[in-house]
């Protein structure tokens, strides 16, 4: 890398603090606008977005362009993506900055320089607070970089984002064949309109039905009720003594709850010297606390805090028995959301769970084409681990200099 030149972030771009959130007295129309909790590393969960009232004046004040960097000021200070007209008409909220490179400057170099600061804590000595941390906008522009010519900069955040693009893009896949296994399990397990002897949907077309008193409802004839614990092996997790836990390798890989979560796999932060309850490879990691129901796969033998629970099928149908608790996670939303919150599921309340257990024939056909599906999934899940190693591997190499693109 050439000679970089270093530079504020006051000097090299626009910022600007949110607008601060006051529903009732605000004048003007109602916009969509970004919180602190829609702004995830390199990208933005829209579907939680609500909306407040911006007077026209507003709009190019708190308004968001393509390349805009929008940043936390608080939780986790110094989060970030970038943003790339992800929805229409979108302003921001005071507990966010928007900050606006000027010409000669990259903002996807800036985005992957400020996460390389945050890894390496760089940027927190730019904080504020004692117990409670901020970034202040007076704060942001003092942060200073080194910056490589604009060429360098374009060569360096293209080889990044290439490979965050390519993860994007398994995660949209998985995102669509999950969903075709869901309204799957739904239509032949909840609808009951699985494909009867002819090829049409059963219940529909008059399939005949009976009432099983433990479900209270109707389910297909020659179908019965099962309990979890009956389909399912459960392992309830039980946290180690907190003096066997470090970060280094030591023991057996070890995850305490869903904050270890990835997409499908977890990531591991920590391990115990003190196993207690195992979980293997494959089996299904259940989150029995808030929020209940999340769910990955164990890509690897390890040890499972109290906070998790695994399963694995008791007949080799783990993909029926994946979407069952895909289902089971819905009822659990649905009832938070109706103001019962589930701050945990007891060991009883799991096992007792309950559920319309089909014919042999039909869960080895729906069985078949979701293994499929998840083979499939798990490819390119472990294809973006691999992608996501590589990328953390070359940020610091490539913004040092020990690596070059050519």
């Amino acid at each position: 890398m050439s000679s970089a030149a270093r530079q504020k972030l006051g000097d090299i771009s626009d910022s600007c603090l949110g607008k601060m959130l006051d529903k009732e007295k605000n004048k003007g129309d109602f916009h969509p606008y970004l919180a602190n909790y829609n702004v995830r590393w390199g990208e933005f969960d829209l579907s939680s977005v609500q909306e407040m009232k911006f007077e026209d004046h507003e709009h190019e004040r708190y308004g968001l362009e393509y390349g805009d960097l929008v940043i936390c000021e608080g939780g986790e200070p110094g989060r970030c993506a970038v943003w790339r007209d992800n929805a229409p008409d979108m302003k921001i909220q005071k507990a966010l900055h928007r900050l606006r490179v000027k010409s000669g400057f990259s903002f996807d170099f800036l985005y992957y320089r400020i996460v390389l600061a945050s890894r390496t804590g760089e940027l927190q000595k730019y904080f504020i607070g004692s117990t409670i941390k901020h970034l202040t906008g007076v704060a942001l522009k003092q942060v200073e970089f080194d910056f490589p010519s604009h060429g360098e900069q374009i060569s360096i955040a293209g080889v990044l984002r290439s490979l965050d693009k390519k993860i994007e893009l398994n995660n949209r896949i998985n995102a669509e064949l999950e969903a075709m296994a869901k309204t799957l399990y739904d239509y032949w397990f909840v609808q009951f309109d699985f494909p009867d002897a002819n090829g049409q949907p059963y219940k529909t077309t008059g399939g005949k039905m009976t009432y099983n008193p433990t479900l209270k409802r109707e389910i297909p004839e020659g179908w019965s009720d099962k309990t979890l614990s009956e389909i399912a092996n459960i392992t309830m997790g039980q946290s180690p003594a907190g003096s066997s836990y470090n970060d280094h390798g030591e023991g057996t890989i070890f995850f305490q709850g869903s904050t270890d979560f990835g997409w499908l796999f977890p990531t591991t932060r920590q391990f115990t010297t003190a196993p207690s309850r195992m979980a293997k490879k494959g089996d299904i990691l259940l989150s029995v606390r808030a929020p209940v129901g999340d769910m990955n796969i164990a890509n690897s033998e390890c040890c499972i805090g109290r906070g998790l629970a695994a399963l694995n099928s008791k007949t080799g149908s783990d993909g029926f028995l994946f979407y069952v608790m895909k289902y089971f996670k819905q009822i659990f939303d649905r009832r938070n959301s109706e103001g019962t919150t589930f701050g945990s599921i007891t060991k009883n309340d799991l096992h007792g769970l309950t559920l319309a257990y089909p014919t042999p024939e039909l869960l080895k056909k729906y069985d078949d084409i979701v293994t499929n599906y998840n083979k499939m999934i798990f490819e390119r899940s472990l294809e973006n681990q691999e992608l996501t190693k590589l990328r953390d591997w070359l940020l610091p190499m490539l913004m040092n200099g020990q690596v070059t693109v050519k």
